[in-house]
């Protein structure tokens, strides 16, 4: 949900939007007002609270505080922004409630270090209110944490590594933290069913006990349990140990998935009796990482004919067919989409598919777009989508890789300095990947180790660990926004091999303001980290930690965002744009042009 507010006075001005979890605010400022603007001081409450608070800061003032790191009373200090103000225009609160009204009060703050003052007339105020995770009729959606390391977790759980036993208790306090809601959902959505209805289940990895164990519940009590998984001893282990038997009477509850190497889909169908209602999907992988590690969201469909859809396809792959038999299914079952989806609608695409016709699809909808592209991927950018990210246009694009690009993936999307890329990243610490997994090094004597907590990065195996979500969002700030999520790479062999299912969501401004702020979240999170680490590894100190104090000539750190072209500047812009082309025009008169069809028929 979106929201405009300004002060009294009309020189700030604030554009909030509302996700489930996130509050992201964007603000501006009248020109003869910056001098001397030392930052913003956020005050929240919540509907039903007795009183509010100042929201937390993550910087101090060096000359108030030399060592944010020193203990007070034996435990980490905990700063407020009315002390220690946000020197930016675009920020987020993290700490909200689903479906919760909230009066924020935003203060413009002017004076000295441990002096700071108001000016009568400045404060912005405003009731906004965050979005339910549900919509009985509509979507549902959940972002983990999806941040294995970070400072809060250092602060909050002392940095001590999660046990296996507390990431599969979600009862634990750090188990309910990273997990954020999302196995919580997950849970919820299996527990939804009763007796004599149906659970329909096709996975990947299939080891995350709560999972398994809700399953083994529902079997119990007469839920007629039907799971494909893909065949691998680490599966099979898991699945005898909650006691999921392969039939139960004449009725098969196992389905083993044999023919592709990753047969990599996460979803589960809900039948009330025999008719299906919902489905949950997304990038989660049922494993301890997919739900409290790695970033991930879990999707929910409450939509009775794509529910019908997903179970003809989990029927098809159930039968562990060869890879021709599932592409004429997949592809039967959800034809090549039309360059202009239908307005406010939701369309689905099956994999393995004849041709990666699909990727041709993405291209478009990036070269199509007028706003901005928000993309993330996992194991690089194939080459037909770093075209229209990599070229010249006007407007800022946003990509949020695991790892670093290769040369020449650099050379195809560095052209375009509007192109703007975040990789995961724990402070201090590069990655390294090798046999057997990846670990970090951490960088030599880095800078910023006497200011910020160690963190411990707690997953020491296995190929990601930071973006595993595979998402595509397309004009997202506009009110015909396009979001497209699931369980899919962009790539080649995500469409050609893979079993896979995606989400085309049209129109859907709330769920575009939900994955929007939490995209812009973790995007920030490892943009900073990365520049720290890239600025320490040029030689020179990160210094990022403390507030800019001015020293005597007045604070300058807010001239990055009123800088003609600043990349700072025109990210606040984009947030204050209103109306203006979208990707449809385009992808309409893209659609009406007869050369440009092109089907998914076998070669």
């Amino acid at each position: 949900m979106r929201f405009d507010a300004q002060s009294v006075n009309g020189d700030f001005r604030a554009r909030i939007l509302c996700g489930t979890r996130t509050v992201l605010m964007a603000l501006d400022c009248a020109p003869q007002r910056r001098h001397g603007l030392m930052g913003f001081s956020f005050w929240r409450q919540g509907e039903g609270e007795a009183g509010g608070k100042w929201l937390r800061s993550q910087k101090v003032f060096k000359s108030v505080v030399p060592d944010p790191k020193a203990l007070v009373n034996g435990k980490p200090p905990e700063f407020r922004t009315d002390r220690f103000p946000v020197q930016s225009f675009l920020w987020g609160d993290y700490t909200a409630e689903p479906a919760t009204g909230y009066t924020l009060r935003i203060m413009p703050r002017y004076g000295k270090p441990g002096q700071l003052k108001s000016v009568a007339g400045d404060e912005v105020v405003v009731t906004v209110r965050t979005e339910p995770e549900d919509d009985p009729a509509g979507h549902g959606v959940w972002f983990n944490r999806g941040a294995i390391a970070s400072q809060h977790f250092a602060r909050e759980f002392g940095n001590a590594r999660p046990t296996t036993q507390q990431l599969e208790d979600l009862a634990q306090p750090v188990t309910r933290w990273l997990s954020r809601g999302l196995a919580e959902a997950c849970i919820a959505f299996i527990d939804a069913a009763a007796a004599g209805d149906g659970l329909n289940a096709c996975v990947y990895e299939f080891t995350y006990k709560p999972v398994l164990n809700a399953l083994k519940a529902a079997l119990d009590r007469g839920v007629l349990v039907r799971i494909c998984h893909h065949d691998t001893p680490a599966n099979r282990k898991a699945i005898a140990a909650a006691g999921l038997p392969a039939k139960v009477g004449r009725r098969k509850v196992l389905y083993p998935r044999t023919q592709p190497k990753i047969p990599h889909n996460k979803f589960i169908v809900r039948l009330a009796g025999t008719r299906p209602v919902a489905v949950w999907t997304g990038s989660t992988n049922i494993t301890p990482s997919g739900f409290t590690g790695q970033s991930n969201v879990g999707h929910q469909v409450n939509d009775a004919r794509l529910a019908a859809q997903y179970l003809a396809y989990w029927r098809a792959i159930a039968a562990d067919p060869d890879r021709l038999t599932a592409r004429r299914a997949a592809t039967r079952l959800a034809p090549h989409p039309a360059e202009l989806v239908p307005p406010r609608s939701t369309t689905l695409v099956f994999s393995p598919r004849h041709r990666s016709a699909m990727l041709d699809w993405y291209a478009n909808r990036m070269e199509d777009a007028q706003q901005t592209v928000m993309f993330t991927a996992a194991f690089g950018v194939n080459r037909k989508l770093a075209v229209p990210l990599g070229a010249e246009r006007d407007f800022l694009r946003f990509l949020m890789l695991e790892g670093r690009l290769g040369k020449e993936e650099q050379a195809q999307l560095r052209r375009d300095r509007d192109l703007v890329i975040a990789y995961g990243a724990a402070l201090g610490r590069v990655a390294t990947f090798g046999e057997g997994g990846g670990a970090t090094k951490k960088i030599a004597q880095f800078g910023l180790d006497q200011w910020f907590y160690e963190e411990e990065h707690f997953r020491k195996a296995g190929h990601i660990f930071y973006v595993h979500t595979k998402i595509l969002l397309v004009d997202p700030l506009s009110d015909d926004p396009l979001v497209c999520t699931g369980s899919a790479n962009f790539s080649e062999n995500s469409l050609l091999d893979n079993d896979e299912n995606m989400l085309l969501v049209r129109g859907h401004t709330r769920v575009a303001d939900i994955y929007l702020t939490e995209f812009d979240r973790l995007f920030r999170h490892f943009y900073f980290r990365d520049v720290a680490n890239e600025i320490q590894q040029r030689g020179s100190d990160a210094q990022a930690a403390f507030l800019d104090e001015g020293q005597g000539t007045g604070a300058r750190w807010h001239d990055s965002y009123f800088r003609p072209a600043a990349f700072k500047t025109r990210r606040r812009e984009m947030f204050f744009a209103t109306g203006g082309k979208t990707w449809v025009a385009a992808a309409g008169a893209r659609a009406r042009d007869e050369t440009a069809s092109y089907g998914d028929k076998p070669l």
